[in-house]
């Protein structure tokens, strides 16, 4: 449990610091014995800013390294909790990026004193103060970047949609011709299908083994691709009102794996419920007879077949290279 390994560190000189959300649903008082623990081992606890619910998922970790300080830094779509890490799928993103790792340092500051950074992120998206305002952007840019010769494309993995301007903003694209592709697991205020409104748009709810939970805002932006995971549905509590964070994906390999999983997702005839234009919903089943294999299931075993080849890369036995400079 993080929690556990949290407190080791501590214990063993370094310093700790917490952002714990105490009115999460169902988990409040579950929260309240944890922060306690947490300060008992010397921790500084925090709880987010006056006013805002601080729903973003991240870990900092600073480290001196043999060529000086660098930030670690992970980013992801659920909860540190053991629990839902066994029934939801969710993404996280690993990395060292250096102006990733600088935005995380601006965010924990401003969690643990309340001030505003002195500069925009670089590459993160924040909310409240700044999501919104660039997921319109991203929408408007590929209405006006739309062509028969380079035609848009929108596609949006979350667990809602409920945000009224980002609805707006999706009818807009649609109208303009522009290919919206969401797939929602829960709320859905947009009605697609319906003529000269949204006849480009599709919404697909999946229902199987474990809780869709991720978030991935995609954009084709003529060719020049964008993806983001983090933590915000679309909706207006967590836009306007909550601390949120996306990440850029830029790591060639890792866009290559969410693009499989729309197209896997997307194609599914087993376990996806496609919405109506009267805002039913009818079940996929599969086609020519054929029982169909559910989403969730060609990507776990695609997930395990790359933890196989990580495995056998890590026993090659590395090569003997010339020892550089004096002995």
């Amino acid at each position: 449990m993080i929690i556990d390994y949290l407190i080791d560190a501590a214990e063993n000189g370094k310093q700790v610091a917490v952002n714990v959300e105490l009115k999460a649903r169902f988990d409040e008082a579950a929260n309240l014995r944890w922060a306690s623990r947490l300060e008992e081992a010397g921790i500084h606890v925090t709880y987010g800013v006056l006013g805002l619910k601080t729903h973003a998922k991240a870990i900092l970790v600073v480290r001196r390294d043999y060529n000086g300080l660098r930030r670690y830094v992970h980013i992801g779509t659920g909860n540190y909790h053991a629990g839902t890490a066994r029934m939801y799928c969710d993404l996280g993103l690993l990395t060292c990026d250096k102006d990733i790792g600088l935005d995380l340092t601006e965010l924990f500051n401003y969690l643990t004193t309340g001030c505003r950074p002195a500069h925009s992120y670089r590459k993160i998206l924040a909310a409240p103060h700044l999501m919104k305002k660039m997921l319109l952007a991203k929408i408007d840019r590929e209405i006006a970047g739309h062509s028969v010769e380079a035609p848009g494309l929108i596609r949006f993995k979350a667990n809602a949609l409920e945000d009224p301007d980002i609805v707006e903003a999706l009818y807009r694209a649609s109208q303009a011709g522009v290919k919206v592709e969401l797939i929602l697991r829960d709320t859905c205020r947009l009605r697609p299908g319906l003529a000269g409104i949204s006849e480009t748009v599709t919404v697909a709810s999946i229902v199987g083994r474990f809780l869709e939970h991720a978030r991935i805002y995609y954009f084709r932006n003529g060719g020049d691709e964008e993806f983001f995971i983090g933590s915000a549905d679309a909706m207006s509590r967590n836009l306007d009102s909550r601390v949120e964070i996306l990440v850029p994906i830029e790591n060639a390999s890792l866009r290559k794996e969410l693009h499989a999983l729309f197209e896997t997702q997307l194609g599914d005839q087993r376990s996806v419920w496609d919405m109506q234009p009267d805002g039913s919903y009818v079940q996929r089943r599969p086609r020519g007879g054929s029982r169909g294999r559910p989403c969730q299931e060609i990507l776990i075993e695609a997930s395990r077949l790359r933890a196989e080849r990580a495995r056998r890369l890590r026993k090659v036995k590395p090569r003997a290279f010339a020892r550089r400079g004096p002995k």
